[in-house]
């Protein structure tokens, strides 16, 4: 299973100032930007300062949150959780090999009011100085006491931190953060989001570069950051979960053929909805007979099929086969009645159209992939 949150609040800061005019950056509020600008700045060929990147998502909080679900069951305690980040067009000056670090944030923060470009700038909203400053209102800047460090957040401790290496890839983020939640879950910190930068010296040295750019949660696409939930919660293809029913032939020796049963062209945006898994011989040999031909049902073998699903307009990967590190949350369950799925879809963005990939793997290591157009509608 693929189960995301959203955030609740994201920004970027920074800590440099105009050459222009010598305005000052590091009370700057940029959290109502769509862009999340997390960059080093050079001028004059010398490095010159640099951004960062702060997201918050609903672990604690009321609601649909993802320490509910985690009490009633619904996601499993050994479940894992990635931050994931989407690249915007505008990237550049990027090192070939570089390294992003998240830490956990010690302290809450006001979102805020500004965008990037405005013109006096809006200070009313977290900053590199400060995590509130409203008009009228005193404004309280980040701690640096104890176990923290200037701008909020935990040193590099065990379980307080996260950190992804780049080299010759895609500038999307996709990044461990379990130790984090976990924490955030059993209540060891305290839920103030997460502080992305260039990790260690990376983010003040001359050697790396880079001005990455993702989507904000004000995002008006399909990208916005997330906090991706993945667990393995199929049921196994094995003993009285299969019934009276035949296992496929995955020895390679046959063409076989995987396909939906039943699927509906709309579905709630908060159902968890089963897809329906029939599977066959893709040819049926030909008899002479009175009667209609007919084939029987089988499963799919246990951990031999597994599921995709796309954004059709896109294209973009929204549940993978795998994930970048080759695991799998996605392999067929199985009952007495066949093969099937279980995904849920109140993570899914409403009233765009999704595409279901199948996936079968064979004992002589031929992967087939089905696509023939499965196409369904989350509406709310």
């Amino acid at each position: 299973m693929h189960y995301y949150f959203y955030p609740t609040k994201d920004s970027w800061i920074s800590s440099g100032s105009s050459h222009i005019d010598g305005t000052s950056f590091k009370d700057a509020n940029y959290g109502q930007d769509q862009i999340l600008e997390l960059k080093k700045e050079f001028w004059n060929k010398s490095f010159d300062y640099p951004t960062r990147v702060l997201v918050q998502f609903n672990v604690n909080e009321t609601g649909n949150s993802l320490s509910k679900s985690v009490a009633d069951g619904d996601i499993p305690s050994t479940a894992k959780y990635y931050l994931r980040l989407f690249e915007a067009d505008g990237t550049e000056e990027l090192s070939t090999e570089y390294k992003l670090a998240a830490f956990t944030l010690s302290q809450s923060w006001d979102e805020g009011i500004g965008k990037y470009g405005m013109d006096p700038k809006v200070t009313d909203g977290v900053s590199w100085d400060n995590t509130f400053n409203r008009t009228g209102a005193s404004e309280i800047t980040w701690s640096n006491s104890g176990t923290k460090v200037p701008g909020g957040y935990y040193a590099s401790q065990s379980g307080y931190f996260a950190s992804q290496s780049f080299s010759y890839e895609s500038p999307d983020i996709n990044m461990d953060i379990t130790d984090i939640v976990n924490k955030w879950l059993n209540g060891t910190s305290t839920n103030y989001g997460l502080l992305l930068r260039f990790s260690g010296s990376q983010e003040t040295d001359s050697q790396t570069f880079g001005k990455l750019k993702f989507f904000s949660y004000q995002t008006h696409t399909i990208y916005p950051p997330k906090l991706e939930v993945r667990w393995d919660n199929h049921t196994a293809a094995s003993g009285s979960n299969t019934g009276s029913l035949s296992a496929l032939d995955v020895t390679g020796n046959e063409n076989v053929y995987l396909y939906l049963k039943g699927l509906r062209d709309k579905y709630k945006e908060g159902e968890k909805a089963k897809f329906r898994i029939g599977a066959r011989k893709q040819y049926i040999a030909k008899t002479y007979s009175t009667s209609v031909q007919t084939t029987s049902p089988r499963y799919v073998p246990e951990k031999s099929g597994s599921y995709s699903i796309i954004d059709s307009s896109t294209g973009e990967t929204i549940v993978p086969f795998e994930d970048i590190k080759n695991n799998t949350y996605t392999y067929l369950s199985c009952d007495v009645s066949g093969s099937y799925f279980t995904q849920w879809l109140n993570s899914f963005q409403s009233n765009r159209i999704y595409k279901i990939l199948l996936k079968l793997k064979t004992n002589d290591g031929q992967e087939l992939i089905f696509d023939d157009d499965y196409e369904f509608k989350v509406v709310k």
